[in-house]
């Protein structure tokens, strides 16, 4: 009950909500959702400033929690901002403290999981976003299918630091490489636990992502960059899920499943029709309902399907090395026989 008076006041310090939103709050977040509310006045002014929201922005938000972020972007120039959260308490929250402020018709209230809702067209993303997602999340803006100009973050400062190193930094990695390749990412400046309830156990840092203009067209010799990062966007939101023993997934597991398969024979359709190419034996499949999809592929063409996956992914040695292991150069292989075998993921 402490905790949970604790960030009522540090609430109603970084924005005076309403009634039916105060009430929301009279049972604590829950760190293990990460759902650490950023209280600070000064760290939620500085990020939108950072943000730097232009008249008839639209906006997205995840984890929005009680609204601390939120209401600041719903009085910034933006026409609109939508507001990604999975805690359905949290949801109603948000939209009683928009409503109350007289800006509810600004707001939309998506809630469900960052990483299986559709964002809507974006052209920023401000956020104060869940540890556990991180790598994912991040993932999927840099590599996911819509064009923005911005996207402006608070993340653990480790990860932060991770994400904009650069070449020859001990901090370089496969995410930051791959970063780079789409976008500049700069640390804008650090942000204490102390500024969070309930308290994490670890800093934060505020980070800038600006996709680049342009793209390179092939991030090797006949693999075309859109292929790649779609691949690489699948391979690290995979990395962010554990089995029940909370070991980390080898390649062949990743692979494996059956819902796997048939999302990978529907994206590999797709890929050929959007081609034109008609010589292949990838079936082709006119609906965009993924259930309507998956029950167009016969059980003859899932089995031919996953052999081929099966194939490829056994053919350079990388089905028991897990993702953390793996190269970049170990991944280009592996995508290269992918798309031979006419496995696709963009």
């Amino acid at each position: 009950m402490k905790r949970a008076a604790s960030a009522l006041r540090s609430h109603r310090a970084a924005s005076n909500p309403s009634v039916a939103a105060a009430e929301a709050l009279l049972r604590p977040p829950r760190p293990p959702r990460g759902q650490h509310l950023l209280a600070n006045v000064r760290v939620l002014d500085d990020i939108v400033r950072h943000a730097g929201i232009r008249p008839g922005d639209a906006v997205v938000e995840v984890g929005p929690g009680t609204g601390n972020l939120t209401v600041r972007l719903l009085a910034s120039p933006a026409a609109t901002v939508a507001a990604v959260e999975i805690d359905p308490r949290m949801s109603r929250a948000v939209t009683a403290r928009s409503a109350a402020l007289g800006l509810a018709h600004k707001l939309t209230v998506i809630t469900g999981d960052a990483m299986r809702v559709e964002f809507p067209k974006f052209d920023a993303c401000v956020a104060n976003i869940p540890y556990g997602i991180s790598s994912p999340l991040v993932a999927k803006l840099l590599f996911g299918p819509h064009q923005f100009r911005t996207a402006t973050l608070v993340v653990q400062r480790e990860f932060a630091r991770r994400l904009a190193a650069a070449p020859g930094d001990r901090e370089f990695n496969r995410l930051a490489e791959n970063a780079r390749l789409v976008a500049d990412v700069r640390l804008l400046a650090d942000v204490s636990r102390e500024d969070f309830v309930p308290v994490p156990g670890v800093d934060s840092a505020l980070v800038e992502i600006v996709p680049k203009e342009v793209r390179p067209s092939e991030v090797a010799p006949g693999v075309p960059t859109d292929e790649w990062l779609a691949f690489v966007c699948l391979c690290f939101q995979q990395h962010n899920r554990r089995d029940k023993r909370k070991q980390e997934k080898t390649i062949g597991t990743v692979f494996k499943p059956d819902e796997m398969v048939v999302e990978l024979l529907r994206r590999s359709s797709r890929a050929e029709q959007r081609d034109g190419n008609n010589g292949g034996s990838v079936v082709t499949v006119h609906g965009d309902n993924d259930d309507e999809a998956s029950s167009r592929f016969s059980k003859e063409e899932v089995v031919a399907f996953k052999e081929s996956i099966v194939g490829a992914v056994q053919s350079p040695g990388l089905a028991h090395k897990r993702l953390s292991t793996v190269s970049n150069n170990e991944l280009l292989r592996l995508l290269r026989m992918f798309i031979e075998r006419g496995v696709r993921f963009q």
